[in-house]
């Protein structure tokens, strides 16, 4: 394993109830978590100030200097929570950049906790892959729910 697979396992578990609480949340999209500067990344979007605010009181339990993490937490305020409409909200997707050394099991791992639901971003970018395996870095991949 990696120093930066090393640092990422373990600020993901220090964050874990964080990363919960944001999967948690109805209509909140996190796009990802990752090592980014030394530090953990998580960006994601919210639908209200009041949830975005309810993430960092999350974040401040954990560690209230949170000297290791970086939350880009924005809000959305296009309205698809507002706008009723659930196939809107079905079609809504996360999206990833493939990074060097990027593969769909830790893409998976990342995004879904599990490294064996790669298959499930697989399937969903079969119109840009033809094998699970052969990825490239600036490749922007779907992320299904």
């Amino acid at each position: 394993m990696t120093e930066q697979n090393q640092q990422l396992a373990q600020l993901t578990s220090k964050y874990q109830s964080v990363l919960s609480f944001v999967k948690q949340q109805p209509d909140v999209r996190l796009q990802n978590v990752h090592i980014e500067g030394g530090k953990l990344l998580i960006r994601a979007t919210t639908p209200s100030a009041e949830v975005k605010n309810r993430i960092w009181d999350q974040i401040k339990l954990v560690d209230s200097s949170f000297a290791d993490l970086t939350a880009d937490i924005t809000v959305d305020s296009s309205g698809s929570s507002s706008s009723g409409d659930p196939a809107r909200r079905t079609e809504s997707r996360q999206s990833y950049t493939v990074k060097a050394g990027d593969t769909l099991s830790k893409i998976s791992q990342e995004f879904y906790g599990y490294a064996k639901q790669y298959n499930k971003i697989f399937e969903a970018n079969r119109d840009q892959l033809s094998d699970p395996d052969k990825i490239r870095p600036g490749q922007t991949l779907k992320i299904p729910a």
